[in-house]
């Protein structure tokens, strides 16, 4: 089995100084990738959106002392090509699952730039929607690069919870049945920072290829999804607890 990937940092890029000291922080309990969310996709109009292009004027300073590769959402066609200038993974959101002039978009850049990407399953997709939307990236299904599918919890009317998803973990076996990069977020899968450890232990068991996890130095200072943030503390233990984990399985996997 390979390592896990990490991607760890805020939901949405605050300032400078925020991004700069998140990053250092989950560099040094084991991320392998930093979020760096400029755009953010709000239901509510009156929510923060995010820096916005401001913050590309960061990524140069952030890559130099953090050293991991950067991650941001794209929204709009027209922003892929300048965004994978700046950045090594490009994410195409829950809210963006089935917009389709996107996806090929960014799959036309990806194979170009060799940029990585990021698809989430909507809220509402059902696994063959979801894989659908992959088939629109058009990638080599041979040799497909750092195309990462990652769930992130579909909506359900009856779940108590803040954000009424429900993290769907049976996708991940099944969809590792056809692909080789399944990821996921227990942040948004659950909307609840006491819940993210355990879920993301349960992704492993599940076979999952890595994690994708809001974390934040003061979780109820964030300007975006305060709820389910983690501190970088409690991220290094999910860190720690899921390679305990993933050799677990490589041993018992072995016999």
């Amino acid at each position: 089995m390979k390592d896990l990937i990490y991607i760890a940092g805020p939901c949405a890029v605050e300032s400078l100084d925020q991004i700069m000291s998140i990053g250092r922080a989950v560099k040094d309990v084991g991320a392998t990738h930093l979020r760096f969310m400029l755009y953010k996709p709000r239901t509510n109009p009156g929510s923060f959106q995010g820096v916005g292009d401001e913050g590309l004027g960061w990524t140069g300073e952030v890559r130099e002392n953090v050293g991991l590769p950067l991650v941001t959402e794209v929204l709009d066609t027209r922003d892929v090509r300048k965004l994978a200038d700046y950045f090594d993974i490009l994410q195409i959101g829950s809210r963006n699952s089935q917009n389709f002039a996107l996806i090929k978009e960014v799959g036309n850049v990806a194979r170009e730039l060799g940029v990585g990407v990021i698809l989430k399953r909507g809220a509402s997709n059902t696994v063959d929607e979801w894989w659908g939307a992959y088939n629109y990236l058009e990638m080599d299904p041979v040799n497909p690069g750092e195309v990462y599918m990652c769930e992130r919890g579909v909506r359900s009317a009856t779940n108590p919870g803040p954000k009424g998803n429900i993290l769907d973990l049976s996708a991940v076996p099944l969809l590792n049945t056809v692909c080789h990069n399944v990821i996921v977020d227990p942040s948004h899968g659950t909307g609840k920072s006491s819940l993210v450890e355990r879920m993301s232990l349960a992704a492993v068991a599940a076979g999952a290829d890595g994690l994708e996890i809001e974390v934040h130095t003061n979780p109820l200072k964030s300007k975006s999804d305060p709820y389910q943030a983690i501190t970088p503390d409690e991220f290094g233990e999910v860190v720690r607890k899921c390679n305990i984990f993933r050799r677990a399985f490589e041993e018992a996997y072995r016999e």
